[in-house]
């Protein structure tokens, strides 16, 4: 399930740009997963391990993917870490809640994702509460962002 939690968060990694840049393991680029992610979220497609190739810039490392595909590999592959998902344009939110079908992840959100008009599963750790449509996410959230 997908788990969130709302405004700061000590043990979050705030800043996924400058983590993915020290972090980054070529071998996730052979994901499947990441794959989709990248050319779904970045419009990208991997070449290797370290080239992309990407619509506007050209060929590309991948350090130089957009922050949110990179916070969302980061989350994927980096479990037992908690990622400031707010990095994250709403174009990410459908990949968050795959990855929480599969297994728990957690994150931070110092704003309100929109996870779209359908319904869904989303615990707010803030209060232990589960939303299961954006009208209650944004009741138990707005409280804490």
């Amino acid at each position: 399930m997908l788990k969130a939690y709302f405004g700061d968060m000590a043990e979050a990694v705030y800043n996924t740009v400058v983590f993915f840049k020290n972090d980054f393991d070529p071998r996730w680029l052979e994901d499947p997963f990441v794959r989709e992610m990248i050319l779904d979220v970045d419009r990208s497609t991997v070449l290797s391990s370290g080239a992309i190739d990407s619509p506007v810039m050209g060929i590309i490392p991948p350090t130089s993917l957009s922050g949110g595909v990179k916070t969302l590999i980061l989350i994927m592959k980096e479990p037992d870490r908690v990622f400031n998902a707010s990095n994250c344009g709403d174009n990410c939110a459908k990949w968050l809640l795959r990855m929480g079908q599969d297994r728990d992840v957690t994150i931070n959100l110092r704003h309100i994702m929109d996870f779209g008009d359908g319904d869904f599963e989303i615990e707010v750790l803030n209060d232990k509460k589960i939303a299961h449509n954006m009208d209650e996410l944004l009741y138990l959230a707005g409280r804490y962002v």
